[in-house]
């Protein structure tokens, strides 16, 4: 008769400890790539939409609303993986409602944390965005007013003040008096000069990723080459938001590339007051907006 082997304790303890790591390792992965690449819930930090979209929602974003797309960084870090853009099947649309990776501060070349913003399209590329006392054209025509778009200042900035954090630099415009500014497209060719340098450096640096924009001598070189032109390597777009006058946006920024466009917000799923600190819960519990949960973005 064979002797019965023992199974060692140690080892079935070993294994069951793999398999369930394993198993959350699965777990995971799928709810990485739900998050990266299919829907996200993401909070709404300041007030820059309201009353469209209210400080302290919490909303649920369609990133299929355009394309698919690898995941653009590990959730919850600011740790980059490389993005490729695997389907797509729209563009955004004049109106619509965009969240999008923000590109950096006017003189930027990238912004030093991973931030996801959340405005309103309001031109395209080939655009042409003129404001004349707050009022909006796009192409010579009126903009539509969005529902709940507000402003907070009872007058206009008047045309002949200046705004020295204005975009693009040293244009002599401002927030309410602002273009006429053409949207740059791909394949758009810029005509270089030594006085709209500075317009552009920022614009064609943040293509390169990298500071490749020189004045040596009076003459402009693109990494280390002499030109006087410089062709757009993606389409681009431009961003504001419903709260006109307390709104960081593409009047301060600039444009946001399509490679940096995320998709839509669909709904919102919570929302409170989020200017009271965690640690007074049962008043912030209190603060629940009932009547946003579930309202749909539009």
């Amino acid at each position: 008769m064979n002797p019965v082997k023992k199974i060692s304790s140690n080892k079935f303890t070993r294994d069951k400890v793999i398999k369930t790591i394993k198993e959350y390792a699965k777990l995971v992965s799928i709810l990485f790539i739900i998050t990266s690449s299919l829907i996200q819930g993401s909070r709404v930090p300041t007030g820059s939409m309201e009353t469209t979209i209210m400080t302290g929602d919490w909303n649920m974003i369609n990133k299929l609303a355009f394309d698919l797309t690898t995941p653009r960084n590990i959730p919850f870090t600011d740790i980059e993986l490389p993005h490729v853009q695997i389907l797509k099947w729209s563009d955004p649309q004049r109106n619509d409602i965009v969240v999008f990776e923000f590109p950096g501060y006017r003189d930027e070349i990238k912004n030093t944390r991973i931030e996801n913003y959340v405005k309103r399209c309001v031109a395209v590329p080939r655009d042409t965005i003129n404001i004349v006392d707050r009022v909006l054209f796009i192409n010579g025509k009126e903009f539509p007013i969005p529902p709940h778009v507000q402003y907070s200042r009872s007058y206009s900035f008047p045309k002949n003040y200046t705004e020295p954090t204005i975009f693009p630099k040293g244009k002599e415009w401002n927030s309410d008096n602002y273009g006429p500014l053409v949207v740059p497209t791909k394949g758009d060719k810029i005509k270089l000069t030594l006085e709209n340098f500075e317009q552009w450096r920022t614009f064609i640096n943040r293509e390169y990723m990298n500071d490749v924009v020189k004045i040596v001598d009076n003459k402009i070189y693109i990494t280390g080459n002499e030109t006087n032109e410089y062709v757009v390597k993606d389409d681009y777009y431009f961003m504001m938001g419903d709260n006109r006058d307390n709104s960081l946006d593409g009047r301060y920024w600039g444009f946001v590339p399509r490679k940096n466009v995320i998709g839509k917000p669909m709904f919102v799923y919570w929302s409170w007051n989020s200017d009271i600190p965690f640690s007074d819960f049962f008043n912030l519990l209190a603060s629940v907006r009932l009547d946003r949960i579930g309202k749909i973005i539009r």
